[in-house]
């Protein structure tokens, strides 16, 4: 039995490989990117529109309140990028309702390209958000003795990221093969749907954890001044 599937070769030249990751990712970004060309060609503004309109609109209405939620102002900003992480990640593990069908996350290489995703994505908007010189200044507080602390902070959590979507996505794979193998038919069928629900709720986790790491890069470290006391009267 495969633990990830980077150990299934579709073709191998000298170093060169050819996996089962490489081969799935692409083609679960070819899916996703000819999809959303179909949805959005044709967008309406009037009262009627296709049913295909009305669940992306559901979708992106429901990303960008989950983003606003988080506490991120102008949300629509994040949208595409914490949307295409959600988008992906539960695409992944919806295709596993494909037969032969492996899903990318499954391998810890995905997983660590997703995290270094979000490593590069916070300093950019937290730059974006506070100035080079505002983002640089919360590496120092409270107290410049804080900085080693907080470079630790952005590397521990970037691996956190990785190794908990790759377990997570890993184990469930692991479990529906383990039961195939020695338990009857409708077994894998209720751990398959338990898989997808599983793989559900990381994608949500991974993108909430996402946002709430870009919060915190972008909030503004001034302190609002104290309201001006009213007259007497």
């Amino acid at each position: 039995m495969r633990l990830t599937p980077d150990a299934w070769i579709f073709w191998q030249y000298g170093f060169f490989k050819l996996n089962a990751t490489i081969v799935f990712t692409w083609a679960l970004m070819a899916v996703l990117v000819l999809g959303a060309a179909l949805i959005t060609r044709r967008l309406a503004t009037g009262h009627e529109r296709s049913r295909w309109q009305n669940l992306l609109e559901i979708v992106v209405t429901a990303i960008v309140g989950q983003i606003s939620d988080v506490g991120l102002k102008h949300p629509r900003r994040y949208l595409d990028f914490l949307g295409t992480l959600f988008l992906f990640i539960a695409a992944a593990a919806l295709a596993t309702v494909i037969p032969g069908y492996e899903p990318p996350t499954a391998s810890l290489s995905t997983t660590v390209a997703l995290a270094l995703c979000v490593l590069v994505a916070v300093p950019l908007f937290g730059i974006s958000g506070q100035g080079l010189p505002g983002y640089l200044k919360s590496y120092v507080q409270p107290t410049p003795i804080m900085l080693p602390f907080n470079l630790i902070s952005e590397l521990s959590r970037t691996l956190a990221l990785a190794v908990r979507l790759f377990g997570n996505m890993m184990s469930g794979a692991m479990i529906i093969g383990i039961l195939l193998s020695i338990t009857p038919f409708v077994f894998p069928i209720v751990m398959t749907l338990l898989g997808l629900l599983t793989g559900m709720v990381q994608a949500y986790i991974f993108t909430i954890l996402a946002a709430v790491y870009i919060a915190a890069a972008t909030r503004s470290s001034k302190v609002a001044p104290p309201p001006t006391p009213e007259p007497d009267t």
